[in-house]
């Protein structure tokens, strides 16, 4: 069943790379008391993700947050190696939390998840984009086509704040 606006987040734990390594952080250290805009893509390096999805939450990184977002993040089933090569290769280090959903727990318990073993890429993140407050989901948009970075981009998602 797919998480709806109203919701709380699944509990969860990601892993994020750090200057020291490695670290893994839960969805109550990312979503507890704060303002969170979460966006999923099906994979870092990906056309879609890097080209079209990603850039537009880097461009509007400081509207959003003078909105009262805490925090941006995105999560992909990759592991915390590539989302921090992907952190370093579009600079959104420092700007974007990276969270690295390795076996792809979030996404299937939040009902978030996508077969695209059709294109070799197994099992893996629909594309969104919603507004957690304290954990709830108060905003969410999903693609219909993971190829589309439309309803689940910036320029929605800041028509919602």
């Amino acid at each position: 069943m797919t998480i709806s606006v109203g919701d709380k987040l699944p509990e969860a734990t990601f892993k994020t790379m750090t200057f020291d390594g490695a670290k893994a952080v839960t969805t109550a250290e990312i979503f507890a008391g704060k303002k969170v805009v979460l966006f999923g893509v099906p994979g870092a390096f990906t056309p879609t993700c890097s080209n079209n999805h990603l850039p537009g939450y880097l461009e509007n990184h400081d509207a959003i947050i003078s909105r009262g977002v805490d925090t941006i993040a995105v999560v992909a089933v990759n592991d915390h190696f590539v989302m921090g090569a992907w952190a370093n290769f579009t600079g959104g280090e420092g700007k974007i939390l990276y969270l690295a959903d390795g076996n792809g727990d979030f996404v299937r318990a939040a009902g978030l998840e996508a077969d695209l073993s059709g294109g070799g890429l197994g099992i893996r993140s629909k594309r969104f984009s919603m507004i957690v407050d304290n954990g709830k989901v108060t905003a969410l948009n999903i693609e219909d086509s993971p190829g589309q970075a439309v309803e689940s981009g910036a320029a929605k998602l800041l028509e919602q704040l």
